[in-house]
């Protein structure tokens, strides 16, 4: 048994939810029903098509000069963001299935669910897995190429994929990024949807995600490999494409929780 705070303050009891098995068929049936979401309700482009590929050119931005070795980990890393920043779509996702009005103000509607608190813990959790990323690829940097600091995006890409140094970093931070990609999946790919669908707390939803991967991973693992690939299309056009993209991933994945954990 697990222990959840209501709206009220007050604090219940509930018994782990059992994820299901699943199979491949089952994560193109959460992108075929995420696409009818997206859809149906196309305003809410406003809410993270819009938000999310400002965030990115900022970061960009940010990480220009002196900064230009971290320009890459900043952009990948926003993908690790990316499960607390589809909190609203995957309230958009319930709402429809619930037969109810869909807009994208009711995206907003997060902030009233008993499970706020929650939802912002596990949101500042990622938070500092999002830091600790950076720190990690600043250390393999470091490591690599030592205190070199580039004078300009040419001079940058030329070091990066002409010497043994920059394959090394290439290698070696793409390694360390996919444990942190591994990391995020396995925590949170159940994690938020449950936040926003049942009134449990952190520890319920994460281990019911960790539980999930465990026992699916093979599908889970090409789930993982689907989102990457689709925010690196997306990421291409200057960020444009998270316009489409964010929600997309977004109201599938709210399928996929649907489809390992139920109703």
């Amino acid at each position: 048994m697990a222990n959840a705070s209501t709206a009220d303050g007050m604090v219940t009891a509930h018994a782990d939810p059992i994820p299901r098995r699943i199979g491949m068929a089952d994560l193109w049936t959460a992108l075929s029903r995420g696409y009818d979401d997206f859809l149906a309700a196309p305003t809410q482009l406003i809410f993270l098509g819009i938000i999310y590929p400002i965030i990115g050119l900022i970061a960009a931005r940010f990480a220009s000069g002196d900064g230009l070795p971290l320009l890459y980990p900043l952009v990948a890393g926003l993908s690790l963001m990316g499960p607390l920043a589809a909190v609203g779509i995957y309230e958009l996702s319930r709402r429809r299935e619930q037969g109810a009005e869909v807009s994208w103000v009711n995206a907003l509607d997060v902030i009233h669910s008993p499970s706020l608190p929650a939802i912002i813990g596990l949101g500042l959790i990622l938070c500092v897995i999002f830091v600790a990323w950076l720190f990690a690829a600043q250390m393999v940097y470091w490591a690599t190429m030592g205190n070199w600091i580039p004078a300009s995006i040419g001079d940058f890409f030329g070091r990066i994929l002409g010497t043994r140094e920059g394959w090394n970093l290439i290698l070696i931070g793409n390694a360390v990024g996919f444990l942190f990609a591994v990391l995020v999946l396995t925590i949170t790919v159940v994690s938020f949807p449950m936040l926003i669908d049942r009134p449990v707390g952190v520890r319920v939803a994460v281990r019911t995600s960790i539980r999930a991967v465990l026992m699916n991973p093979g599908p889970m693992a090409v789930w993982g490999l689907i989102v990457a690939a689709l925010l690196l299309v997306g990421c291409l056009p200057l960020f444009v494409g998270l316009a489409v993209v964010m929600p997309l991933l977004g109201h599938a994945t709210w399928h996929l929780y649907r489809q390992v954990v139920g109703s």
